[in-house]
C-alpha cells in the first residue's frame, strides 16, 4: 500500500505542470479556432474581425479599426491593404478631409462572413469578454506577474495572436 500512495504523489503534476497544461489548452483551442477560420472562411482570424468590424461600422477609417481591434495602426494598415487586394473591402476618400480614408465591405467580403464560424472576434476574447470583473481582474494581475518573470516584451501586446500561430 506505501508504494501505491508513493506512486500516486509521484504521478500527480506539480502546480507548474497543471498550469502549463492549462495554457496549452487555451493555446490550442485558439489555434483550432483560427484553422477552422482559415479552412471555412479562406481567411485569417485577424482578418476575419477586420471584416466584422468593417461589416458593423460602414465608413470606418484604419485608425478606428486599429483601435477596434487594439491593435498597431501600421498592423490595421496592412491588414486593410490585403482585403482590399482581396476584393473584399473597399477605400475611398468620402470626408471632406481628403487623408482619411472610409473602409466599406464589399459583397465577396459579406460572403466570407457567411461561411465563417462564430465568433468573429476568435474564441479568446470571446471568452475573455464572458468572465465577471473580478475573474478578469484575478487574471490580469495572474498574467502581470506572469509576464514580469518572463520577462517578455510587452510590445507584443499589440500583435494580434493570429498573425503569430
Amino acid at each position: 500500500m506505501p508504494d501505491q500512495i508513493q506512486t500516486d504523489t509521484a504521478a500527480a503534476p506539480v502546480p507548474a505542470t497543471r498550469v502549463l497544461r492549462q495554457f496549452r489548452i487555451v493555446f490550442n483551442a485558439v489555434k483550432s479556432h483560427f484553422r477552422q477560420v482559415e479552412r471555412e472562411a479562406g481567411v485569417g482570424g485577424a482578418q476575419l474581425w477586420a471584416l466584422a468590424v468593417i461589416q458593423r461600422t460602414p465608413g470606418i477609417g484604419v485608425t478606428e479599426l486599429a483601435r477596434e481591434l487594439d491593435i498597431h495602426q501600421s498592423t490595421a494598415s496592412n491588414l486593410t491593404r490585403a482585403l482590399i487586394e482581396r476584393g473584399l473591402v473597399s477605400a475611398g476618400r468620402e470626408s471632406l478631409d481628403r487623408r482619411t480614408v472610409a473602409l466599406r465591405l464589399l459583397p465577396p467580403g459579406e460572403d466570407v462572413l457567411k461561411a465563417a464560424p462564430m465568433p468573429f472576434t476568435g474564441v479568446l476574447p470571446d471568452a475573455l469578454s464572458s468572465l465577471d470583473p473580478a475573474t478578469l481582474a484575478r487574471l490580469e494581475q495572474d498574467l502581470g506577474a506572469l509576464i514580469t518573470a518572463l520577462e517578455a516584451d510587452e510590445s507584443a501586446a499589440s500583435v494580434m495572436m493570429s498573425q503569430q500561430m
